[in-house]
C-alpha cells in the first residue's frame, strides 16, 4: 500500500521547467540528456492548452522526461496576470527570435545540449500521449 501510495505521489507531481535556456544547455550536457522546448501560448491557445493536459502532463511523459529530458516553456500568455516576469520575457522573445521566427503555437522542439534540432512538431502531435512519449523516449536512447 505505502508503494502504491508513493506512486501515486510521484505520478502526480508537477513537472519541473527550466526557465532558463542556458541553464537547461548546462544541465542536459552534464546530464546526458535532451532538451524539449515548447512554445505554447497557456491562457488563449486551445491546442497549447490541450497538448500541456494530455501529453507533457501525462504520467508515462512525466516519467520518461524525468530521466531523460530537460524541459523549457517559452510561454507566451495575453493575460497580464498570467505574465512573467520582464526578464522571463525576455528570455522567451530570444528563444523565439532562434526557434520560432512563424509564430507557431504550440510549436515543440527535441534539441541536444548545444541547441541543434533534432525534431519538430508542430501543434499537437498527431498520435496519441503514450506514443509520442516512446518516440521522444526512443531518440533519447539512440543519442546516448
Amino acid at each position: 500500500m505505502k508503494l502504491l501510495s508513493l506512486f501515486i505521489l510521484l505520478a502526480l507531481l508537477p513537472i519541473n521547467w527550466e526557465p532558463d535556456f542556458n541553464t537547461a544547455k548546462k544541465t542536459a550536457a552534464q546530464e546526458h540528456k535532451l532538451i524539449l522546448l515548447n512554445f505554447s501560448g497557456s491562457d488563449w491557445c486551445g491546442p497549447c492548452i490541450v497538448l500541456r493536459r494530455d501529453y507533457l502532463e501525462n504520467a508515462a511523459f512525466t516519467q520518461m522526461a524525468d530521466k531523460n529530458l530537460v524541459l523549457v516553456n517559452a510561454d507566451f500568455p495575453r493575460k497580464k496576470k498570467n505574465m512573467g516576469s520582464p526578464e522571463q520575457i525576455k528570455r522567451n522573445e530570444c528563444l523565439a527570435e532562434i526557434y520560432n521566427k512563424e509564430g507557431s503555437f504550440p510549436l515543440t522542439l527535441l534539441l541536444d545540449a548545444q541547441g541543434k534540432v533534432l525534431k519538430t512538431w508542430h501543434g499537437k502531435p498527431e498520435t496519441a500521449p503514450e506514443q509520442w512519449t516512446q518516440e521522444i523516449q526512443t531518440i533519447c536512447e539512440s543519442r546516448k
